[in-house]
């Protein structure tokens, strides 16, 4: 290793004492930290915020062996030799001409930057005095290293930012659900009949525009430019609450709707935060496009702006056809206005697409944006890569566009509209509650399979509530049973934990 710096061997070992214990030090804080973190979701029952947690943990364990692969595989990648034509094609940036010294040294795949390699780069040198360039130099493995690091860290602290930012948006929406839960539920007001006109509703009034669906073209514009005012007011909330609650929950009108809005968001920032190996392949795809004079990365900004719009837009729209749908087959109901949901309403018939396309749009977000931080701290703001100022700009100012739009406007939005499909979550569901659901479920299957079902008949009584088999255990027909139909469930629930 001569020219590669001095050797462990040569090293004070008070050096390598300090050093290990900074290290050591710093990996222990964060460990606790999140240990900690842990501790106070459970002892909260925040069920979603820990499995949340447990998802970081697993990014954080993908990063570290990605860390141990790449460097104890990086020698021997560095003396994987190629042509030095084909080393020299897709480049970021254009090689400089009258440096002919610069053709026998490997490049960092993301950018070139003109600076020698270490002496010590075996690789470079074995690879050489075969006429060939390596594959990929030490130094360029270090430099995606990091660039990996930093790629999967700003993706956890943008999704948390996001998560954090829209539940103070959604808390705001609190005094609402206060304010229904206030009202008292007499029996003589839910015997007297009650008609509501409905083209004079709050709701009908801000959401049905007057012209039916015939002008498509001025919906989808009504919908769009609201996105970025009021996107949600107090008679959109408490009109898709009464929808979800008459849908659902029939037998309790006082369902606290905000608590499960943020249950259910909490459940899905589970699915959020984590790197899947499909963006995994966009990364691999759009490194592989950054090729000089195409100014990939100033379109690629483009990419996470034009989908967020579109999903607010789309949502947005969902409400407003809500309101057309009831508006235009009824002049006045009986009772109070309620919207019917279904999974008609969205693309493809499927809530889950949304999320897919808020959990892509946080990503390419927070890839351009860390690619930029990772451009600038590594070879500075002059750097090829990075472009002229006309490119970094818009670049910037899209990345904290696209962050606060997603935060303020199109999450919660997304956590009150997403509840207008056919089905509900299991959030709908304390987690002691879905802890005891799921325990019914696993009991009845284990007694379905040892042939309980003979047993149950063989007493000659009615038949055993709690060795239901699986395909009759339905959340819905949970809500929709009468009180007395659950009290008998819920007296079957201590015998089912004794059992297990």
């Amino acid at each position: 290793m001569a020219g590669g710096g001095t050797t462990l061997e040569y090293t004070p070992t008070w050096v390598v004492a300090l050093v290990c214990s900074v290290i050591v030090s710093i990996s222990f804080a964060v460990e606790r930290g999140l240990h900690r973190a842990g501790k106070h979701f459970d002892k909260n029952n925040q069920k979603q915020l820990s499995g949340a947690l447990q998802k970081v943990k697993e990014e954080l364990m993908l990063l570290g062996f990605i860390s141990l692969l790449l460097s104890v595989s990086q020698s021997r990648i560095s003396k994987i030799c190629i042509s030095k034509e084909l080393s020299e094609k897709l480049l970021p940036c254009k090689k400089p001409k009258e440096d002919k010294s610069l053709s026998d040294n490997s490049h960092f795949q993301f950018s070139f930057t003109g600076r020698h390699l270490l002496a010590g780069d075996s690789g470079g040198d074995y690879c050489s005095q075969k006429g060939k360039a390596p594959l990929m130099s030490i130094s360029a493995l270090h430099e995606l290293h990091i660039f990996i690091f930093v790629l999967a860290i700003a993706h956890i602290i943008f999704c948390l930012l996001t998560i954090l930012f829209g539940t103070m948006k959604i808390m705001q929406w609190r005094k609402w659900e206060d304010k229904v839960l206030e009202k008292d539920y007499n029996a003589d007001e839910v015997i007297q009949k009650k008609y509501t006109a409905v083209h004079e509703h709050d709701f009908i009034r801000g959401r049905f525009l007057g012209v039916g669906k015939a002008d498509a073209c001025f919906g989808w514009v009504h919908s769009f430019m609201k996105q970025f005012l009021a996107s949600v007011n107090e008679s959109d909330y408490i009109t898709m609450r009464l929808g979800f609650v008459t849908t659902h929950c029939k037998t309790n009108p006082k369902f606290n709707f905000h608590k499960y809005l943020i249950r259910a968001l909490n459940s899905d920032f589970k699915k959020v935060v984590g790197i899947s190996w499909y963006l995994w392949v966009f990364v691999v795809l759009f490194l592989l496009l950054n090729i000089a004079a195409w100014h990939v990365y100033f379109w690629l900004a483009f990419i996470p702006l034009i989908l967020l719009l579109a999903v607010g837009m789309k949502l947005e729209h969902i409400i407003t056809d809500l309101a057309h749908e009831v508006a235009e087959k009824h002049i006045a109901v009986e009772g109070d206005l309620v919207v019917r949901p279904s999974d008609d309403l969205f693309w493809f018939k499927s809530p889950r697409l949304v999320l897919f396309l808020i959990h892509f749009i946080l990503f390419q977000n927070s890839f351009e944006l860390a690619f930029i931080f990772f451009i600038f701290a590594q070879y500075g703001f002059d750097s090829c890569i990075m472009g002229q100022v006309k490119f970094i700009i818009p670049r910037l100012v899209i990345g904290v566009v696209v962050q606060l739009l997603c935060s303020y406007s199109t999450l919660p939005l997304y956590a009150l509209v997403a509840q207008m499909g056919s089905s509900f979550k299991g959030a709908i569901f304390t987690d002691q509650a879905q802890q005891q659901i799921a325990v019914w479920a696993k009991s009845a299957k284990a007694k379905k399979k040892g042939g309980s079902t003979h047993a149950g008949s063989s007493h000659g009584g009615s038949p055993n509530l709690a060795t239901p088999s699986p395909r009759s255990i339905q959340l819905q027909s949970l809500l929709g049973k009468g009180s007395s139909q659950q009290s008998n469930l819920s007296e079957k629930k201590p015998e089912i934990v004794e059992e297990n």
